[in-house]
């Protein structure tokens, strides 16, 4: 159970039932009340060696923005939703561009305002949408805290129209596997070789969790999907990827095998990754390789297309050996 440090909170949160849960929650935690969840000058002042301590801070507020972005993966809408940023600490997090913005935890608490508007888009439609509501945030996990997932779970259900999906790293999905979800709710495990995992995805759960909470998601009967993701090319990555495809056939259920999807996605990088990795964790691997790596816009990095043609050509044949009735929706 994630415990703050410290939690910074707007002030009318108290007006939401969620808001008056957590400040009771949290009554022990000291408290600083500010006026923008999206702009704590404390935290912009912070360096980057103080990023793990930012981690262990909790914001909470309301969210003020809620235009859909399409989407042409998985989803038809990424929306925004009741969490952004996370307590893990994964060395690639493209949230972590803007770190002392919204790279820690914030909870949004207007959650109502939020599902509404979604289940409204999705009767207005004339096809059945599917909304990403975890593209900036690890539902599973903001669900030990808020029991947001839950609720939502219980809440959209019975909605006439629509499908809810998001990603996840973590195994603690005990909580949602009774609910009547109507096959409304898509979730997609994020996964990588242990040794990645270990190196660079701090703070998540470990592989075998990973599985273990995917064997009991297809067993309540929940639609499924493996991201393998961010693909990230060290230097034994055939050899670790090979296995992990391998491991995955070995340990998934027969339920998983026959149903789940897959997703391929590469890693790409920054300058602000590496600055702050180097501070923050100074004992850590380096990602970035220049050998491997181009440029992608100002001050990104991603990895040069023959490379990454050699990685996705390599994913997809040892993919269809092992999983060759199952559907690899996109690799990029």
């Amino acid at each position: 159970m994630f415990k703050p440090n410290a939690l910074y909170y707007e002030k009318n949160i108290e007006n939401y039932v969620l808001g008056k849960e957590l400040l009771e929650k949290y009554s022990n935690i000291p408290k600083i009340i500010i006026d923008n969840h999206n702009n704590i000058a404390e935290m912009r002042g912070k360096s980057n060696k103080d990023f793990p301590q930012m981690k262990k801070n909790l914001i909470i507020g309301i969210r003020k923005t809620h235009k859909f972005i399409e989407n042409h993966k998985t989803s038809d809408f990424l929306v925004p939703y009741t969490s952004s940023g996370c307590t893990a600490m994964c060395m690639y997090c493209y949230l972590v561009c803007n770190y002392n913005k919204c790279a820690y935890l914030r909870l949004f608490v207007n959650r109502e305002e939020m599902l509404n508007k979604i289940i409204r888009t999705a009767e207005q439609s004339q096809q059945d949408l599917t909304f990403e509501i975890g593209s900036n945030s690890d539902l599973i996990l903001e669900n030990t805290i808020t029991d947001n997932l839950i609720w939502t779970i219980e809440n959209f259900a019975n909605s006439k129209r629509g499908k809810l999906t998001f990603p996840t790293k973590f195994n603690m999905v005990d909580d949602i596997l009774g609910l009547k979800h109507n096959k409304k709710i898509v979730i997609r495990m994020s996964i990588n070789p242990e040794e990645i995992i270990n190196k660079v995805e701090f703070g998540t759960s470990r592989l075998d969790r990973r599985i273990e909470a995917l064997n009991k998601l297809a067993d309540a009967d929940y639609p499924i999907g493996i991201l393998i993701a961010p693909v990230i090319l060290v230097e034994n990555w055939k050899k670790l990827y090979s296995d992990l495809i391998k491991y995955l056939y070995n340990n998934l259920s027969i339920k998983v095998k026959k149903e789940v999807f897959f997703e391929i996605i590469f890693m790409t990088y920054s300058y602000i990754h590496n600055a702050i990795n180097k501070e923050a964790f100074p004992h850590a691997i380096d990602l970035f390789d220049k050998n491997l790596m181009t440029g992608r816009g100002k001050g990104k990095y991603m990895y040069k297309e023959y490379i990454r043609k050699e990685g996705a050509t390599f994913l997809r044949e040892e993919l269809q050996h092992y999983f060759k009735n199952n559907t690899i929706m996109y690799i990029v």
